[in-house]
């Protein structure tokens, strides 16, 4: 298997409403089909994927695509972080790829931007994956806001080892972020730069836009296509209250959970994800 992990751009400052050019990581199947395009949530990145992607291109063996959105991993920030600026920065991508349909999977936030993409561009999704997350504004009990000033809070001065840095910042996120396995998430993004320790997401864009991200937005049209709502069984993320949302705007969809699993369905129940991927992606 031939992984070529691909940085498209430089980390620049783009201006509002610009295109940015993902970073990415290829995973590079032989069989024909559309390749399969794998979107992260909010304060992730393409490196969440990394285990699915290599599994996926072994059990299906398509050419497999982990994305960087804008403000997050090594893709470029921007002032502008909204579902329609993200869905954008992927046609973008797609086209530069020469891909002209794909199997688009995305969780959280990434199943936001996914569902945004399809309903913009239906020929462009051939079928659609959306991991806990329903095309209605998400629950305010999150806890992202508090995620956000506590990661803004921290603070590292002088040059430290990377372990002594990652224990400070814990210590400090602690006070806010109970949950050990959520500040392990939020620890992902902090990197080292000239010597000095800082945050690789664009905390102030994403602070800026928050409510955007937290809610869905207003389309008229629906999506053809095969579609998948996959949720965990443990979280609320998607409940029968998203019913008719979905129905109205994916007529074709089917939801499903899987057991044992919160939000990150994708590492808490790795192994039923991928059977969930795998038969979706093979039914007729």
């Amino acid at each position: 298997m031939d992984h070529r992990p691909i940085v498209c751009s430089p980390r620049i400052h783009m201006f509002a409403c610009s295109v940015v050019t993902l970073s990415y990581d290829l995973f590079d199947g032989k069989a024909p089909g559309p390749p399969l395009v794998l979107l992260h949530g909010l304060f992730g990145s393409k490196s969440n994927f990394q285990s699915i992607a290599k599994a996926l291109v072994r059990r299906i063996g398509r050419k497999v695509l982990t994305l960087d959105a804008r403000n997050h991993g090594s893709s470029p920030h921007s002032d502008t972080i909204t579902y329609h600026t993200m869905s954008d920065d992927v046609r973008h991508l797609l086209r530069q790829l020469n891909i002209s349909s794909c199997v688009l999977i995305g969780h959280s936030m990434g199943g936001k931007t996914a569902m945004t993409l399809a309903l913009q561009e239906p020929h462009m999704v051939d079928r659609l994956v959306c991991v806990d997350i329903s095309p209605c504004p998400t629950l305010p009990q999150t806890g992202f806001p508090q995620y956000i000033k506590a990661m803004q809070n921290v603070h590292l001065e002088g040059k430290m080892p990377r372990s002594t840095a990652r224990r400070l910042a814990e210590e400090q996120l602690s006070a806010t972020v109970k949950e050990a396995s959520v500040r392990q998430f939020l620890l992902t993004n902090l990197v080292q730069e000239n010597g000095q320790f800082k945050w690789r997401v664009n905390l102030d864009a994403i602070s800026n836009h928050l409510p955007d991200l937290l809610d869905f937005p207003e389309f008229r049209t629906s999506y053809p296509g095969l579609t998948l709502f996959l949720g965990g069984a443990n979280s609320p993320y998607i409940s029968s209250e998203n019913y008719p949302d979905i129905e109205r705007l994916f007529p074709c969809a089917n939801v499903e959970y899987i057991e044992g699993a919160g939000h990150w369905v994708h590492a808490e129940q790795p192994q039923e994800f991928l059977d969930a991927i795998c038969q979706f992606v093979s039914s007729s």
